[in-house]
């Protein structure tokens, strides 16, 4: 394996694992005040332009990577953007344990 593709490699797994404990986070405590919906909008469009570079290059990498991120990253944003009685049913039926 060369430098290049160890690289990509630990940025792709760095880049997709890093929205996780946020999510987790938000599905358990359904506490979403202190998140920046502003910041999660524009993550959201940043992946997928991402995605739609990686899809017009047909760049498997890119793909992959900006697709979990970017199903990741709206998660979080569509949980902020809930009203709490919603975001409680999207919890609920994640993690029943939680509630």
């Amino acid at each position: 394996m060369d430098a290049a593709t160890l690289v990509g490699g630990l940025a792709t797994l760095c880049s997709t694992t890093s929205f996780v404990p946020q999510a987790w986070k938000v599905i358990r405590t359904r506490d979403t005040e202190a998140i920046s919906a502003g910041m999660y909008a524009v993550t959201v469009a940043g992946f997928s332009l991402w995605l739609t570079y990686g899809l017009l290059l047909w760049q498997w990498p890119l793909i992959l990577t900006n697709g979990i991120c970017l199903v990741l990253s709206a998660f979080i944003l569509t949980m902020k953007l809930l009203p709490r009685r919603q975001k409680e049913k999207v919890a609920e039926s994640l993690d029943p344990a939680a509630g």
